[in-house]
C-alpha cells in the first residue's frame, strides 16, 4: 500500500523504555548506541550472563493513583500511560475530537504474562479456590490496547496484532489502512511489551536464551559468526512506543504539528528460495536512498537485506533497549524523533521465516507521491 497517496502523517510520539520515560531519553540513548541492558539477577535463571532491559524509570504512581493502577497489568499500565502521552504530544485533548473516529491498533507479544502466570499458578496450586477473578481480564495480550481505549475514551477501531517480531509493524500497516479506508480520523499505533522472570524461565527451558560474556555491551557477541535463535540475539526488553497517525488534511485543519509523513509500507510474507531476489526487490526497490534506517526484530541477521542499504546511519534499538516482539513501536518512534527536517527515513523489520516489513517516512509536512 502507498499511504502517501492518502497523505497520512505522524502528529504525536510517546516512549517508555529502558532509556527512560519520554522520547528525549530514547533519542539520546539511540544516538549513543550503547546497551542499557542490565544483568538478570542470578537467582532468577540460576546462572549469570543474561541481560534484560527493564523500564525502571517508569512509575505508574507518577501518572495515576495507586488504587487505580492496581487494576492494570504492567503491559496495560505502559500502554495506558504511553497512549496519554502520545495524545498529549499530538495536542488531542479529551473530547476535542469525535471519539468514535479515534482508534488504537497496537502490536503486543507477551502482554499480560505476569497476570496470566499468577492466575494459573493459583489454579494449579489451589484449584478453583485459588483463582483470582480480578486478574482474568488482564491475562490476554489485547488487554493493553483495550485498557488504553477505555481509559482515554477511544471508541474507534481497536485491534491488537501478534506477529512475532513484526507485531508493531503489522499494527502500523493496519492503522494506515484504517485511515486510508476512512474508518477513522486518528489512530494510535505502535507496540507494547513487558519482560517478566517467569517469561525468561520459560524461554530458557525452550533453549531460546543464550548467556553472554563480558563484552556484551559492545554487541561483539552477535558478530561471532554463530546463528543465534530468534529470541537470543540480545536480552529481552520492555516498554511502549506509540505514534499518532492521522490524515494530513485533518491534521492541518486543526493546526497540528506534523512530525513526519508516511510514504509507504511494504511487506512480504517470507523469502522463498526461488523468489528471494523478487522479495528483496519488493521490500527495497533499487536504487534505494534514505538518510537513516532503523531496524527491528531479526533484520540485522538478514545479510542480503542489509547489504542493499546505502551507507547511512543504522539505529538498532534492540541492542540498546533489549528485543521484544513489539519493539518496532519504540524503533519507529526513535526514527521519527531522530530525523532532521528534510530527511528520509526507513524502518526495516524481520522475523525468522517472515514476515518482513519496510516503512518509508520523511520528516516534515510535505506531501510526496
Amino acid at each position: 500500500m502507498n499511504p502517501a497517496n492518502n497523505d497520512i502523517v505522524v502528529t504525536g510520539l510517546a516512549a517508555i523504555s529502558a532509556a527512560g520515560v519520554g522520547t528525549t531519553p530514547l533519542k539520546l540513548a539511540l544516538k549513543r548506541g550503547e546497551s542499557l541492558l542490565q544483568p538478570v539477577p542470578e537467582e532468577i535463571l540460576g546462572e549469570v550472563g543474561h541481560f534484560w532491559g527493564k523500564a525502571e524509570a517508569f512509575r505508574a504512581a507518577d501518572f495515576m493513583p495507586p488504587l487505580k493502577a492496581r487494576k492494570f497489568d504492567r503491559c496495560s499500565l505502559l500502554a495506558v500511560v504511553a497512549a496519554g502521552m502520545a495524545l498529549q504530544d499530538a495536542a488531542i485533548s479529551p473530547g476535542a475530537l469525535d471519539a468514535t473516529r479515534i482508534g488504537i491498533v497496537l502490536g503486543c507479544g507477551f502482554g499480560g504474562i505476569a497476570n496470566a502466570e499468577e492466575f494459573l499458578r493459583g489454579y494449579f496450586t489451589l484449584g478453583a479456590d485459588g483463582l483470582t477473578p480480578m486478574l482474568f481480564p488482564n491475562i490476554v495480550p489485547n488487554a493493553a490496547a483495550s485498557n488504553a481505549s477505555i481509559e482515554h475514551k477511544l471508541k474507534g477501531p481497536n485491534v491488537t496484532t501478534i506477529q512475532r517480531f513484526c507485531s508493531a509493524e503489522s499494527a502500523f500497516l493496519m492503522a494506515a489502512r484504517f485511515l486510508e479506508e476512512d474508518r477513522a480520523d486518528v489512530i494510535l499505533t505502535g507496540g507494547v511489551d513487558e519482560v517478566f522472570p517467569a517469561m525468561l524461565k520459560g524461554l530458557k527451558a525452550m533453549g531460546q536464551l543464550r548467556a553472554f560474556g563480558a563484552g556484551f555491551g559492545s554487541g561483539s557477541n552477535e558478530e561471532t559468526g554463530d546463528q543465534p535463535s530468534e529470541a537470543s540475539a540480545s536480552g529481552f526488553g520492555e516498554g511502549a512506543g506509540m505514534l499518532v497517525l492521522e490524515r494530513g488534511s485533518r491534521a492541518r485543519r486543526r493546526n497540528a504539528r506534523i512530525l513526519a509523513g508516511v510514504d509507504g509500507v511494504r511487506t512480504v510474507g517470507r523469502f522463498d528460495p526461488g523468489a528471494r531476489e523478487e522479495a528483496l526487490d519488493r521490500l527495497l526497490p533499487g536504487p534505494y536512498s534514505a538518510d537513516m534506517v532503523s531496524i527491528s526484530g531479526t533484520a540485522r541477521l538478514e545479510k542480503a537485506l542489509m547489504n542493499r542499504l546505502p551507507a547511512i546511519p543504522v539505529l538498532d534499538a534492540g541492542r540498546v533497549l533489549g528485543r521484544s516482539l513489539a519493539l518496532g513501536g519504540l524503533a519507529l518512534v526513535g526514527l521519527v524523533a531522530m530525523l532532521k527536517p528534510g530527511d528520509v527515513g526507513l524502518h526495516l523489520a524481520a522475523s525468522p521465516e517472515g514476515p518482513y516489513y519496510a516503512i518509508d517516512l520523511h520528516a516534515g509536512d510535505d506531501v510526496r507521491s
